[in-house]
C-alpha cells in the first residue's frame, strides 16, 4: 500500500472529511512519528506495532559494484517491531496454513 493508497482508503471511509483534509491528516501522523524518532522517542500503537531509532555503528562495508571498501558513517535507524494482534490478524488470514504457507 503506498501512502495515495492510505489516504484514499482514509477518505472513503470518512465521508464527512475532505480527500484533502485526510491527506493532511495522514502528513501530520508521519511528521509526528518522524519527529518523535528524530528525538529517539519509542513510537508504540497499540495492537500494530511500536517504532525505535536505533544507533549503528560506524563500519567498514565494500562498493557491490568494484568491491572497493568504503568507510559507513554511524547512523539512526528506524526499526519496527509488529505487535502481537497484527502478527495474529495477518495469520488469521482465510486459508492461511502457518506450516505451508
Amino acid at each position: 500500500m503506498t501512502k495515495s493508497q492510505l489516504i484514499e482508503a482514509v477518505a472513503s471511509k470518512l465521508q464527512s472529511v475532505s480527500k484533502k483534509d485526510v491527506e493532511i491528516i495522514v502528513d501530520t501522523i508521519f511528521s509526528a512519528m518522524t519527529d518523535a524518532l528524530t528525538r529517539d522517542e519509542r513510537i508504540e500503537i497499540r495492537g500494530f506495532g511500536s517504532f525505535v531509532s536505533k544507533i549503528r555503528d560506524a563500519r567498514e562495508g565494500r562498493n557491490p559494484k568494484t568491491g572497493e571498501k568504503v568507510s559507513v558513517p554511524r547512523k539512526r535507524t528506524p526499526f519496527f517491531t509488529v505487535g502481537k494482534e497484527l502478527k495474529e490478524r495477518v495469520n488469521a488470514k482465510k486459508g492461511f496454513n502457518p506450516t505451508t504457507g
